[in-house]
């Protein structure tokens, strides 16, 4: 598909000319068509790599399907509904810079249109030119303090029981196969299963006993299924996408005993399908207790610049997203540092010289890391693991340099080995008191009933972890450290006004475009309620100049 020409400027009987009491100079299409629309026009170069050259059809212009789909994300609206609002609404049209009476597209233009963006690896390309455009502004420094956290995003599924899973994975590899695997003849048992799990609906109010004879009669079939398509002359076969998938959740749910039959595993292993419609969405639990929240999707890290000092009456945040990167539902918080990082760097951005966090990112590792880089890293840490009634290492002095601890009845360690793991290169401490615990008077709430002497082992970086664990208990920590909790807010606006917790597409691929967009359309509405704030700041001190003038 090949692209016509592009003007960049407004016709002379475009909506561009219509009267500036329609659109003031306050108005919020007046503002997207001045400052966002020129930064989706900059991008047009980008863009135009994902179509062919004169070839085919003229495409729909890809700088109006942008825009189009950025408001559609500020505006919360659906394709047919974008799609209408091009045709029909006037702000829309002067936004975009169209003229009166262009045609319009069907809205499956835009499906298309972020497929090829996901095709050409363009997802967070509209991200990045609204942040270009803040950079560009002076509302976003390229090296600034930040805050940083993750939030759950349900996936666009049913919630399936493993048996459900089960069956319509192996219903999707029997339709599969029914066409891949068609020349080579079907095997004697085909008709049983294509009537067992094609032409057959499991009923949800059947015995739980019934229940796990079906799950385990499920594993038998896919064994026999496997076990057929492996003896085929054609391994391509076995290579459907389908049949993959049913491999993959099969070992997920069953193994083989000693006699080679299928077993029902206890529990699934962590990133198991939930759902063979997407099978990258992951099951994940965030908080304990009546605050524990289970869901089936994948997790999103947001990063958020941080500005200090008091705001004026009606002034709006002067603070901007800087990062959304999506991740799989059980990826840690500390990787998804990493990666919010790196996606800043191909941004332009440098690393925050004050990160904000909470206890996920703290680590030792990341702490002395922060500090080899002249950074910091401001969160509380995890408290160490602890027995009721029992000393932990918090109530130990260690100093890993040194290699001196001090417990906890004063006395100092008599031994420390160093060790190492092979396959990892990572380096522990072990203090041991081999003589002092024989005959102290703390032996009870040291020792377990099986323990000689005590002994502790700690990372290599240990001594930052109890510093950071020593320095959150202080006023002034805790104070810095509330600078935090806004991205909290964010996050609440992200989802109640952009809907950020719930996945529109199916697929890690998908979501990441979605939430780019989503943040994409938050820095967009926020630029622009800057602009309004500053415009009716200097019309009002113009009317005070001439009132005392």
């Amino acid at each position: 598909m090949s692209l016509r020409p592009f003007d960049s400027q407004a016709a002379l009987f475009s909506t561009a000319g219509l009267s500036a009491q329609m659109f003031p100079a306050t108005d919020r299409f007046r503002i997207f068509q001045q400052k966002i629309f020129p930064r989706l026009v900059r991008a047009r170069a980008k863009l135009a790599g994902a179509y062919c050259q004169d070839n085919g059809r003229p495409g729909v212009e890809p700088v109006l399907l942008s825009g189009v789909t950025l408001l559609q994300f500020l505006e919360g609206v659906p394709d047919r509904q974008a799609a209408e609002l091009l045709h029909y609404h006037a702000g829309w049209n002067f936004a975009l810079n169209r003229q009166l009476g262009d045609p319009a597209f069907h809205p499956t233009v835009l499906t298309y249109f972020r497929d090829r963006l996901i095709e050409h690896e363009q997802s967070a390309l509209v991200f990045a030119e609204v942040l270009a455009g803040l950079v560009e502004a002076g509302l976003v420094e390229r090296r600034s303090k930040q805050r940083l956290d993750s939030t759950q995003v349900i996936g666009l599924l049913s919630r399936m029981s493993r048996l459900e899973c089960m069956r319509e994975t192996l219903r999707l590899a029997l339709k599969e196969l029914a066409e891949s695997a068609g020349a080579f003849g079907r095997p004697a048992f085909w008709d049983e299963l294509w009537e067992r799990y094609v032409q057959t609906k499991l009923d949800y109010r059947t015995e739980t006993s019934v229940l796990k004879l079906k799950m385990d009669q499920a594993g038998v079939d896919v064994l026999r299924l496997l076990e057929w398509i492996g003896k085929l002359s054609n391994p391509q076969i076995a290579q459907g996408r389908q049949v993959q998938l049913l491999q993959r959740v099969w070992d997920e749910n069953f193994q083989l005993d000693e006699r080679r039959t299928a077993q029902q595993r206890p529990a699934q292993p962590a990133g198991a399908v939930h759902n063979p419609h997407d099978p990258e969405a992951q099951w994940a639990a965030k908080g304990v207790g009546k605050h524990r929240r289970e869901h089936v999707g994948y997790k999103v890290q947001v990063a958020e610049t941080l500005k200090d000092g008091p705001r004026q009456p009606g002034e709006p945040t002067p603070n901007f997203i800087t990062a959304m990167e999506t991740q799989p539902a059980i990826g840690s918080d500390e990787a998804g540092q990493v990666q919010v990082e790196q996606e800043q760097a191909a941004m332009g951005l440098e690393k925050a010289p004050e990160l904000y966090v909470d206890a996920a990112y703290i680590s030792a590792e990341k702490l002395a890391q922060a500090q080899n880089e002249g950074r910091q890293l401001i969160g509380p840490a995890q408290p160490a693991p602890k027995k009721e009634g029992r000393f932990c290492v918090e109530d130990f002095q260690i100093n890993v340099e040194q290699r001196k601890a001090v417990c906890p009845a004063g006395q100092q360690n008599t031994q420390c080995s160093r060790l190492e793991a092979q396959a990892t290169g990572k380096v522990d401490y072990r203090f041991e008191w081999s003589t002092h615990c024989h005959t102290c008077p703390l032996r009870q709430r040291c020792l377990g009933d099986d323990q000689k002497h005590r002994t502790v082992v700690v990372g290599q970086y240990h001594s930052h972890l109890q510093a950071r664990r020593a320095e959150q208990k202080t006023e002034v920590f805790q104070q810095k450290a509330r600078q935090r909790n806004a991205i909290e807010g964010t996050q609440s606006e992200l989802v109640r006004g952009h809907g950020l917790r719930r996945s529109r597409y199916r697929g890690k691929a998908k979501n990441a475009l979605q939430n780019y967009f989503i943040g994409a359309a938050c820095n967009a509405k926020r630029w622009i309620k800057r602009v309004v704030w500053e415009l009716k700041r200097a019309q009002l001190g113009a009317k005070v100049s001439v009132a005392t003038g």
